[in-house]
């Protein structure tokens, strides 16, 4: 069993408190940038020929997409167009990991690179406080 230090307890800490304490957009926010970081750790692993990385990146990236296709509420329709794109997301990624294609990973980042900016804007217009990186 690894030992954990004081600073790694206070770290753990701080992002259990950040997540227990987010609002849904923040949340949606956070599986944005999860994703884009899990997809930039398997284009790496791709670069460097570690598939083994690759494949648990990307598979971490499908759990994300289908957390928030489930968690779409079908009754507004706009709801459809996140179906749409999710579905689209979730089909380029299990033919990335077939095919370890890292451009496939590549034009997959760049589509939630533009739906989480998109999605900062949104919130921005809803007077959702938007920490800037």
């Amino acid at each position: 069993m690894p030992v954990i230090s004081p600073q790694q307890k206070a770290y753990a800490q701080y992002k259990n408190n950040k997540i227990m304490s987010a609002t849904a957009p923040e949340l949606t926010l956070m599986l944005y940038d999860g994703t884009i970081k899990f997809l930039n750790i398997a284009e790496f692993a791709i670069e460097k020929g570690d598939l083994q990385k690759a494949h648990e990146n990307i598979i971490k990236t499908e759990k994300i997409i289908d957390y928030l296709r489930n968690t779409l509420d079908m009754k507004y329709p706009v709801a459809q167009d996140f179906e749409n794109m999710y579905s689209y997301i979730d089909r380029r990624l299990v033919e990335a990991n077939m095919t370890k294609d890292k451009e496939i990973v590549t034009e997959i980042n760049g589509h939630m690179h533009a739906i989480r900016d998109n999605w900062i804007e949104v919130m921005k217009r809803n007077n959702v406080y938007v920490k800037e990186a």
